[in-house]
């Protein structure tokens, strides 16, 4: 089976060579639940901000914040949050809001419950958080051939990736893949503008997001951006636009006042959008170099000479700034450090100041930069200094924690998501009669949920 999607991002290989248990998640809202493991923040009855725990249902994050922003009159940059969440999901996490706590508790909104916590004095950005708890169905479980899995013949496959997982990779550990979400879920869009944006080019940066195509996108929007495609836009085309296509609204309306600002026009999207453009592209040449490593037969969590390694802080992430390059003499020193947990293995996110690693893990490195056509790219920015990148590294495996899979019964077709309704296509891997388990676990900060799932599941990047 090949995957369009899963190649163009990297997302190709697996720690173990097993069958998966494939499967459908997402079949409705309900079967995905995220709860955020908030870093704890001071309440403080004089504080300026409100600290509110929220829950969204089928919420895109960053629409959320649009429409909370309307509904309390305050600057979208007045809300603040760790991380984006997925969107067909029940998502729980906290937000900080520059507004009164009556006028955000007053605030009413379908799909979405509200529970202000009190006043603080801190703000919380991107990754202020000590990570997830996830509750995940994965329904339709089938074999390669499409055959229904029985409930034990999918707890047993289960069972056997968990084994050889941690055979290959130590106790609660899987390969740290940036996740499908980064790049788009329906549209893969961001790396695409990315290129541009580093390339400074913003009319096609602005162009790129408008009219891109997506393989999995609705109808309505694929039949716009079409339109965009062929003939640009107009008054007539802003003013048919669905309202969830609210950050193209505002790219467009703001070329149609200003023809030639396509950075005004790029502004349009929210900071944290415009930041994962580029993101997404380092997050490209990191997938595409891990793939490269598992191809080579290279190990993930314990090093070999050349490889760069950092120390693990107390929170289970990378310390960036403790990286060293692994050498000969020091290498079973530091494998013992891997193999405890202390250090971890790295890859490279790609920017203006980024190292390398050296002997064949470098080697390895450079073809997925070079492969990607970014080895004479600066990662500067001029128009939006803000944009830059110096580069980093990213831990090759990430741990999980709080680990449990259960069966839960076939569910009445009639309450499922259209895409149940539909059936399994050619491309898909599950069956409506295959048994459907019930994954719990835990996940720390800028790991994905969908990755780990992925080794169990081993189907396409489309039924995550």
């Amino acid at each position: 089976m090949t995957d369009a999607l899963a190649e163009a991002i990297g997302l190709v290989g697996y720690a173990t060579k097993s069958n998966g248990i494939g499967g459908l998640i997402k079949a409705r809202v309900t079967d995905f639940r995220v709860e955020e493991i908030a870093t704890p923040v001071h309440l403080d009855n004089r504080g300026r901000f409100t600290v509110a725990k929220i829950t969204l249902t089928n919420w895109e994050t960053n629409r959320f914040c649009n429409q909370l922003a309307a509904k309390l009159r305050i600057p979208r940059n007045r809300i603040f949050f760790a991380g984006t969440k997925d969107k067909r999901a029940v998502t729980s996490q906290l937000f900080v809001i520059d507004a009164p706590m009556n006028k955000v508790a007053e605030v009413e909104l379908p799909d979405v419950e509200i529970e202000v916590l009190g006043r603080t004095h801190q703000k919380i950005g991107f990754g202020n958080h000590r990570g997830n708890r996830f509750t995940i169905v994965v329904r339709g479980c089938c074999d390669a051939s499409g055959r229904p899995l029985s409930d034990a013949e999918a707890l047993a496959e289960v069972e056997r990736i968990s084994s050889q997982m941690t055979a290959s990779l130590g106790p609660n550990r899987f390969p740290n893949w940036i996740g499908p979400q980064r790049f788009g879920s329906g549209r893969p869009v961001t790396p695409y503008v990315g290129r541009e944006v580093i390339a400074g080019d913003f009319e096609a940066a602005v162009m790129t997001y408008l009219s891109m195509e997506g393989p999995n996108e609705e109808e309505e929007a694929a039949n716009i951006r079409k339109a965009i495609r062929e003939n640009g836009f107009s008054e007539e085309l802003v003013e048919s636009l669905p309202r969830w296509m609210g950050f193209e609204r505002r790219m467009m309306e703001h070329l149609l006042a200003k023809p030639d600002d396509h950075v005004g026009a790029f502004c349009q999207l929210p900071t944290n959008l415009q930041l994962m453009t580029v993101h997404a592209l380092q997050s490209i040449v990191f997938n595409k170099s891990l793939q490269r490593r598992i191809e080579a037969g290279l190990p993930l969590a314990i090093p070999v000479a050349g490889d760069i390694v950092g120390r693990v802080d107390e929170k289970g992430q990378l310390d960036v700034n403790s990286c060293i390059v692994t050498e000969e003499r020091t290498l079973p020193r530091i494998a013992r450090n891997c193999d405890m947990g202390r250090l971890m293995t790295t890859g490279p996110l790609p920017g203006s100041e980024h190292t390398t690693s050296q002997g064949i893990p470098g080697e390895l490195e450079l073809a997925a930069i070079n492969a990607e056509g970014l080895d004479e790219v600066s990662w500067e920015v001029e128009a939006l200094p803000r944009l830059s990148t110096k580069g980093t590294r990213r831990g090759l495996v990430a741990t999980f924690e709080e680990f449990s899979v259960d069966t839960v019964p076939i569910a009445d077709a009639r309450t499922m998501g259209e895409r149940w309704e539909k059936g399994p296509s050619d491309d898909d891997r599950w069956h409506p009669e295959g048994a459907c388990l019930r994954f719990r676990f835990t996940l720390g900060s800028g790991s994905y949920a969908t990755v780990l799932l992925r080794e169990f599941m081993q189907g396409p990047l489309s039924n995550m």
